[in-house]
């Protein structure tokens, strides 16, 4: 009894490390995963990395395939479509009724300075991940536990959906200054005028992406 509730806190352990990937993105749709290397890389067991792969695919995040194994999974323009869903009723709620003085506004400050860095160099792949900072910064204002373990699993969906996308600079240059605006609302206390511009800004990213996914798939 001991032994299965340890081996499943170690597959939940596993699970995070790679959404982190995923999140980061470490990893791109469709990639295949080996066994022997992310068992040799977490020092684990294939036993231990299989229930890991079983989670993310039950997540979504993987895909098997008999004869291929596993790869990251590639999201479709209806999952898409309920990411964003999801995301509006998450972080435009969490906006709402957050309290101005809140410790996650400091890490959405970190988060819009690390943006605005690495958007001066043109660094995209590092400016997507402060981005995927902020708004995990943004979550956590609803002091939530439960809400933002939620919602890493849907950053990592979210990621794999921008790993699609050829032009990063179109992608996440005009959101920096976006993210700046809710940050100065939100330090102002001006919380439904945060809420407002974070409604508009998933409208405008959404018609980016799927704008952009579109070209991919045809």
């Amino acid at each position: 009894m001991g032994e299965n509730a340890e081996s499943l806190s170690l597959a939940d352990r596993l699970a995070k490390h790679i959404r982190e990937l995923l999140i980061s993105g470490e990893l791109s749709p469709g990639q295949h995963l080996s066994e022997t290397a992310f068992s040799e890389r977490f020092e684990v067991s294939r036993n231990s990395l299989r229930e890991t792969f079983r989670l993310l695919t039950k997540d979504g995040l993987l895909k098997h395939e008999t004869n291929r194994g596993v790869t990251v999974a590639v999201p479709t323009i209806a999952s898409i479509i309920d990411i964003y869903r999801v995301r509006r009723l998450v972080e435009c709620g969490a906006l709402r009724q957050a309290w101005h003085q809140h410790q996650s506004i400091k890490k959405m400050r970190e988060a819009v300075e690390i943006a605005q860095a690495h958007r001066a160099d043109e660094d995209w792949l590092k400016v997507g991940s402060a981005n995927m900072q902020f708004h995990s910064a943004v979550v956590d204002l609803a002091d939530s536990r439960r809400v933002s373990e939620f919602y890493e699993r849907v950053s990592a969906e979210l990621r794999l959906g921008f790993g699609l996308l050829e032009n990063r600079a179109q992608l996440h240059a005009p959101f920096v200054d976006m993210n700046y605006s809710i940050l100065l609302l939100s330090e102002g206390g001006k919380a439904k005028e945060a809420a407002d511009e974070m409604d508009h800004y998933l409208n405008l990213s959404e018609r980016t992406v799927l704008k952009a996914l579109e070209r991919v798939t045809d």
